[in-house]
């Protein structure tokens, strides 16, 4: 009897966890559809916005901008490590911090530095010794383009004032609720863009010029990149939960439908035994 008790505890305890897990997963679901259309509307602006920039910049020089220096020997790297703030997301948290990890032991003669943006990664690369200059976990409470654009600013004081010679993203880009794939993007300096592969050859009047225009421009599109890195790692987050929850409510399923199966075949031993003793004891009277 005393596993007959052990077995009810069991399936107690897993009906319970399918439960946490269902409503886990309708509540991924929900927040997927909303972070999905945003970054599906956001993804069009963005490639306009880069047409552009290599339209104008195509006949400057746009290596001579102060976002646009290029160190000759690269000694300070800065890796904005992007992830969520909570777990349960299967292995998209595991797989920022392995890109991070592998892209600081892949070059040992350069000095890495973690900038971290989710509590998980700030949490994994202090537990590997990282070096890091901050967090800005909160941006999660509120993700506006605003609150973004603080970010990239401040980033590109840093890159101005040389202290660091690149800056890269890392982040999980959404493809679908199931496939969220590791990025590892260059953020600054800003990378070359050829006129020649430009599928639109516009041909703007500029007012006032090329220059002021690409001076604005190069920020603003600096911005959104790294307001697109955002946005698409907060629909991966969202998508990555839904499916872990997903198999989890599967897995608990399972489980429970074999302990059901084994508590049934444990009680009806039990009883077949009670069976058997009270006869067993009526034919000892009987003799």
């Amino acid at each position: 009897m005393a596993n007959l008790k052990e077995l009810r505890n069991r399936i107690t305890s897993v009906s319970s966890t399918m439960q946490i897990t269902s409503a886990m997963k309708m509540v991924s679901a929900a927040k997927l559809k909303r972070a999905q259309d945003a970054i599906t509307e956001m993804r069009p602006y963005a490639q306009k916005l880069e047409e552009i920039l290599v339209n104008v910049s195509a006949t400057l020089d746009a290596s001579e901008g102060e976002y646009a220096r290029k160190a000759d020997n690269v000694q300070k790297v800065l890796l904005v490590a992007i992830s969520s703030n909570r777990g349960l997301a299967g292995a998209f948290n595991a797989n920022i911090m392995k890109a991070v990890a592998n892209e600081v032991s892949a070059n040992s003669n350069v000095e890495y530095t973690v900038f971290s943006i989710g509590k998980k990664v700030f949490e994994a690369a202090g537990r590997r010794g990282l070096n890091q200059i901050g967090e800005r976990n909160s941006i999660y409470d509120n993700l506006t383009f605003e609150n973004v654009s603080e970010i990239a600013e401040m980033l590109m004081e840093k890159f101005r004032k040389g202290e660091y010679d690149r800056i890269e993203l890392v982040y999980n880009q959404f493809k679908n609720a199931a496939v969220q794939r590791v990025q590892v993007e260059q953020f600054l300096p800003v990378r070359e863009v050829e006129g020649g592969n430009s599928t639109s050859q516009a041909d703007y009047i500029y007012e006032p010029s090329k220059e002021e225009i690409l001076e604005d421009l190069i920020p603003k599109s600096l911005k959104t990149q790294l307001f697109k890195a955002l946005l698409d790692s907060n629909a991966s987050e969202h998508g990555a939960r839904m499916t872990a929850m997903h198999k989890a409510t599967d897995n608990a399923s399972d489980l429970r439908k074999q302990l059901k199966l084994s508590y049934n075949q444990a009680r009806q031993a039990a009883i077949t035994n009670e069976i058997l003793e009270i006869v067993g004891g009526a034919e000892a009277l009987n003799g």
